[in-house]
């Protein structure tokens, strides 16, 4: 995409992805319902294929680019 992102940037979630990846050491998946539209959470990491670490109050996910939205500060 063409959105700045970057570690330590806050960001939106503007679309749910089918399943959730843990950002864990052993990664699980979880149903999107952990997460809702508009969750906000700050970028921790970038892993290879366009996936990010992003850390929500409840817990680290990866998430592709395609689902986040920078938050205007």
């Amino acid at each position: 995409m063409s959105q700045d992102l970057k570690i330590g940037v806050t960001i939106r979630i503007v679309a749910l992805p089918a399943y959730l990846k843990t950002a864990d050491p052993m990664p699980m998946l979880l149903p999107p319902s952990r997460l809702e539209l508009g969750a906000i959470g700050v970028i921790t990491d970038r892993k290879p294929g366009n996936y990010w670490v992003v850390k929500f109050d409840r817990s680290s996910f990866l998430l592709e680019d395609r689902y986040l939205e920078v938050v205007a500060a």
